[in-house]
């Protein structure tokens, strides 16, 4: 279990991080979301022992997280750190065996691992013969060939394409399913609400929401609306008090309610004549949720 109880980091006059409690189960990921500056990476660097809070306390299993427990956390900076002139297996191979690792067992994993990941290039060819994505695919590979039970992931999505933050999120799922504890920061929230099962929302270094990802969309009202209703226009809906907006989204219409309520009044409205092919009403998007609170 990591811990983090009233934790603060002031630089000088300003304070980054405040009264920040988190906790983390093993098997568990933690989406940790903000704006730039929110804080997520000074929370990190805590977490590492890189610097050191100001208030509180940091633990993993009840211990303080020693210069020696961290070599056990897999961590994936923001910044990327590869040596280009190296080549790959080189590279990994020595991260690895400061982690404990063997060379045998981490030239073994890395062909695995470049196998799962897709990565388009051989353990021998040198760093700086990757494209971006397949470099950020061995720097994954870095922070998890260890096969580490606390994993920390810096913006591990930034710059990919869907097929392969698909193929890292699989890995990410695979190490949670086998009772790691998983925390990154995405600036994406829908990869954010793929695979999270719990969230933590900064901003200006003050936690703003906290708790269960589909627990923090419920708390919001169920206010989106989905509805195929043959017959009903977009303005005939938007003339039903507690809609406040209507929108053509693909064969049907998206609503915004007022409150989750007037879902009761549009189906009595809409399945009057009978069957319709859909209808769906949902909480807000995570997007939406994250634009709303950082606008307040």
């Amino acid at each position: 279990m990591i811990n983090l109880e009233h934790v603060q980091k002031d630089f000088g006059l300003h304070t980054a991080v405040t009264d920040l409690n988190l906790s983390l189960k093993p098997g568990s990921v933690m989406g940790l979301i903000g704006q730039n500056g929110a804080g997520k990476t000074t929370t990190f660097r805590m977490i590492l022992n890189f610097i050191q809070p100001t208030k509180g306390k940091i633990t993993w299993d009840g211990q303080p997280i020693t210069t020696a427990r961290r070599q056990k956390i897999g961590f994936l900076p923001e910044e990327r750190g590869l040596y280009q002139k190296q080549s790959i297996e080189d590279q990994i191979v020595y991260m690895a065996a400061l982690h404990g690792m063997a060379r045998a067992d981490a030239q073994a994993e890395l062909k695995k691992w470049m196998s799962r990941l897709d990565v388009v290039g051989q353990p021998k060819d040198k760093v700086q013969s990757l494209s971006k994505g397949n470099a950020q695919k061995i720097q994954m590979i870095a922070a998890m060939i260890f096969k580490p039970n606390f994993i920390i992931l810096d913006e591990p999505f930034s710059g990919l394409d869907p097929v392969n933050t698909s193929l890292m999120m699989n890995e990410i799922l695979r190490f949670r399913d086998q009772g790691a504890s998983i925390i990154f920061s995405s600036h994406d929230m829908n990869n954010v609400t793929k695979i999270s099962d719990h969230l933590t929302m900064l901003k200006k270094g003050k936690t703003v929401l906290q708790g269960g990802t589909q627990e923090i969309r419920e708390r919001f009202g169920r206010t989106r609306l989905y509805v195929e209703a043959p017959g009903f226009s977009a303005a005939q809906l938007a003339a039903v008090p507690g809609v406040t907006s209507v929108e053509e989204q693909g064969a049907g219409l998206e609503l915004i309610l007022a409150n989750e309520e007037v879902g009761h009044e549009i189906f009595n409205i809409v399945t009057a004549n009978g069957y319709i092919p859909a209808f769906s009403q949902q909480p807000p998007t995570l997007d939406e949720i994250f634009r709303q609170e950082v606008a307040n």
